[in-house]
């Protein structure tokens, strides 16, 4: 019987010929990922070598990476002194993929992983964050854990206990309609599927249109897949994947490229034709109330945001930006941009986007997470709405249980911001 891509993946990492749906196994981390929680399992892992009475030191510091990026810069004394606390623990334990609050290295945790080459096919890559499932666009198996498991996996170099996932297949097929892109389809995805959908399955994108389709595009697709309950996103690598990893991520060394068996086994199967797709929204509460744009048009929104590990990268701010240039954003409105990472800010700069948001009326800000998740930065009012480019909607999200939060495309965003309501991008040409 053949394996899907994760199976054929973790029965690698376990040094196994195969594995089964349901087989309990513990493969070998190729990439542990923290940010500002990074305290927390500090002292979980400290705790660990207390136990036994040695001194505490991580299976591999290379093996690591610690990116601050929910609360940056600091907004309290005590996420100061948390943040003080990690960068003295990197310095001791030698951990060298560090990304402090710098202009030059900075950005958002699933975004400064890819460009900076530390994920490949193959890997098994876990990290303290639920949106840890957006590296399976370049062929890992990705996924979020708790502190505790973390301190586990800086100790042994292994993850404990997990169950081999089923998978889910999706077949994509036909070009995306002018104004439609990934974030439409994954937010269609969702609205089939619902938030429970494919819990404690990995969802495994395929087709015509995924090999069309750019790295960005597919970091999308993976990141939200937990939004439909996924333990793991994954696109089996490709000649995008390659094409990726040499030219942007600047890796040099051969990358092991394979695919699912052609006799895979999948829990479920569904085809999407994308070039009948219009915009989507996720309306509030939840990720899978999605509609139609047609059904949302004339909502008013008092915050538009574009940003966050979804939708903050050169793609979207482009798409936002040639939207913008020559307009201006809708007084009663605020528009807020977070590029992804400094290097998309950078990129962004030189090629005129930034001055054409900042012309339209933008407030661009540090690249980060706060508002996303409503801790930092662009907190809502009572009863007031936003539209973001952000992966959850949920009551309390962007700090305030007494406004709402509707999800959509860069594209959605920029043409509601110059209306002050939701609108489509396809009309007003």
């Amino acid at each position: 019987m053949g394996m899907t891509y994760v199976q054929k993946l973790l029965a690698r990492a376990c040094g196994k010929t195969s594995v089964a749906v349901g087989d309990i196994v513990e493969p070998e981390v190729s990439m542990a990922m923290s940010h500002e929680n990074g305290a927390l399992v500090i002292n979980q892992f400290e705790e660990i070598f207390r136990g036994i009475g040695r001194e505490a030191r991580v299976w591999n510091p290379d093996r690591i990476a610690i990116i601050f990026d929910h609360r940056v810069p600091a907004e309290t004394a005590k996420t100061g002194s948390n943040q003080k606390k990690v960068r003295e623990f990197v310095a001791a334990q030698g951990i060298g993929k560090f990304h402090d609050i710098r202009g030059d290295v900075g950005g958002i945790c699933h975004q400064i992983l890819p460009e900076n080459g530390y994920v490949r096919p193959g890997y098994v890559v876990v990290g303290t964050d639920s949106h840890t499932t957006t590296h399976g666009a370049l062929g890992a198996f990705a996924f979020g854990i708790g502190s505790t498991e973390m301190a586990s996996v800086w100790t042994l170099g292994t993850i404990l206990n997990i169950e081999v996932p089923g998978t889910i297949r999706v077949n994509v097929t036909g070009r995306f309609p002018e104004h439609v892109y990934p974030k439409d389809l994954i937010l269609h995805l969702i609205g089939k599927l619902t938030a429970e959908g494919a819990n404690f399955k990995v969802i495994e994108f395929g087709g015509e249109t995924i090999r069309r389709m750019s790295t960005s595009g597919r970091l999308v697709l993976c990141n939200m897949a937990v939004e439909a309950g996924a333990t793991g996103g994954v696109v089996p690598p490709d000649a995008e994947t390659l094409r990726y990893l040499r030219d942007e991520a600047g890796v040099t060394e051969a990358i092991d490229v394979f695919g699912p068996d052609e006799g895979a086994v999948y829990d479920q199967t569904l085809s999407i034709d994308v070039s009948r797709l219009e915009p989507q929204i996720a309306c509030p509460h939840r990720v899978d109330n999605v509609k139609p744009i047609k059904e949302v048009v004339g909502k008013k929104v008092h915050q538009v945001v574009i940003g966050s590990c979804t939708n903050g990268r050169l793609d979207d701010i482009e798409a936002a930006a040639k939207i913008l240039k020559g307009r201006k954003v809708a007084a009663g409105t605020r528009m807020l941009v977070f590029p992804a990472s400094w290097r998309v800010f950078a990129d962004a700069l030189k090629r005129g986007y930034i001055g054409d948001l900042v012309e339209a009326g933008v407030v661009l800000c540090n690249s980060g997470c706060g508002p996303c998740l409503g801790i930092h930065q662009g907190a809502l009012g009572d009863n007031e709405t936003a539209l973001a480019t952000t992966n959850r909607n949920f009551k309390g999200r962007m700090g305030n249980p007494n406004a709402e939060v509707y999800l959509s495309s860069a594209a959605v965003a920029a043409a509601s911001a110059i209306t002050g309501v939701i609108s489509d991008p396809r009309e007003g040409k």
